[in-house]
């Protein structure tokens, strides 16, 4: 089967290259065609010898994903649903701002994790996605993005449309690690799409280990999907918690901030009706974090869902926790849902997913085993 170009990242398509007996520098090239400026046809790579063309023809292609369906906000914000094969397909989002247009990514067909809130674990799991289908997510966008805006060259360089990827879409990242770092090579690599490792995020449920193993091999932005101040409550909402717990992963968040391009993690939390945004939750959650991890919190409106059980915390209590935490000294903020009149905010992405390791029937049974009250929740 031919080589999908968009499975490499530089140093991948360099050996690759090697292999057709060619050197570094057409390589260098051929990635340019490709991300830059979002060539599909080797026949229009013009710099590229008429014999290493050919080379391509018959043993490479640029695979991109299938587009099934594109829905547009009032807001503006974007989602496109694609095909990634034996009946499933991912959600990719775009969401434009004034300062900034950011595209939210998928990792997997479906999510193992099973957070109680999330509508994508709802889903269940079928399989990791490929770096080429990660990175294809970002090459669909932009390259559909700058046409439509008609963005050209702008001091030699392409004018982009897309400046801030979070990897928060379908899927636990950290879980598909090993397509997950060539993917975020891509995206930094000033030969590929050129982001800034600040603008670059990697969103995780709290995977110890794995948050090790980023810092040491390609450290970006972190955001981390808490939702309790304590283990018991944490435990109901976010079951991977139970394997190395609160105390772990903060531990993990101090020694990744040594090599982060940022001098702070982001805590993303889930604001759950009657759950976890009590006034004394959020006291505590000041006594878990304060002084200990350089922070800031995104206190994240759920967007309900039949099969949850949980509702939406009222405004007033959400800007109630949100005072105990910044009358702390920790900035906080209250994200803006966007996209959700076509079920592309945040937590809503749910896709399409035949759900092959039985992660829908787990969380099933999960719920009605352990009550989140039981867990420590407010009544």
């Amino acid at each position: 089967m031919a080589a999908n170009l968009l499975d490499f990242d530089l140093e991948g398509l360099a050996a690759f290259c090697d292999s057709l007996g060619e050197k570094r520098f057409r390589a260098v090239q051929l990635y340019r065609w490709i991300h830059q400026k979002g060539a599909t046809d080797f026949a229009q790579m013009s710099d590229l010898a008429k014999s290493l063309r050919a080379k391509l023809a018959d043993t490479a292609e640029l695979r991109a994903l299938p587009l099934i369906s594109e829905h547009v906000s009032a807001d503006g914000t974007v989602k496109w649903l694609f095909d990634v094969g034996q009946g499933n397909a991912v959600e990719t989002v775009f969401i434009p701002e004034d300062d900034r247009g950011t595209l939210c990514v998928s990792s997997q067909a479906g999510c193992a994790v099973g957070c109680r809130f999330c509508s994508t674990g709802h889903q269940g799991f079928s399989r990791n996605l490929s770096t080429g289908e990660i990175v294809g997510q970002l090459w669909f966008a932009e390259h559909r993005l700058r046409q439509r805006l008609g963005l050209g060259q702008a001091g030699g360089k392409p004018e982009r449309a897309i400046d801030n990827v979070v990897m928060m879409g379908m899927g636990e990242p950290l879980q598909n690690y090993a397509a997950l770092v060539p993917a975020l090579r891509t995206m930094l690599d000033d030969h590929g799409y050129g982001l800034s490792r600040r603008r670059v995020t990697v969103s995780t449920s709290g995977m110890v280990t794995m948050i090790d193993r980023l810092r040491q091999d390609c450290p970006v932005a972190l955001a981390v999907s808490l939702h309790a101040p304590n283990d018991a409550l944490r435990d109901a909402l976010v079951p991977l918690n139970r394997k190395d717990g609160l105390q772990a992963l903060l531990d993990a968040c101090v020694r990744y901030l040594d090599a982060a391009p940022r001098d702070f993690v982001t805590f993303e939390y889930c604001m759950l009706d009657g759950v976890n945004d009590t006034p004394e939750l959020a006291h505590e959650l000041v006594r878990l974090v304060l002084h200990r991890v350089p922070c800031k919190f995104n206190l994240i409106p759920f967007n309900p869902f039949p099969a949850s059980g949980l509702k939406r915390s009222p405004r007033e209590r959400v800007t109630a926790f949100a005072k105990v935490l910044q009358d702390a000294g920790i900035v906080t903020t209250i994200r803006k849902t966007r996209g959700d009149d076509i079920d592309a905010a945040c937590g809503q992405l749910a896709g399409e997913v035949q759900d092959r390791t039985g992660a829908r029937a787990r969380l099933a049974r999960r719920r009605e085993m352990i009550p989140i009250a039981v867990a420590g929740a407010a009544p």
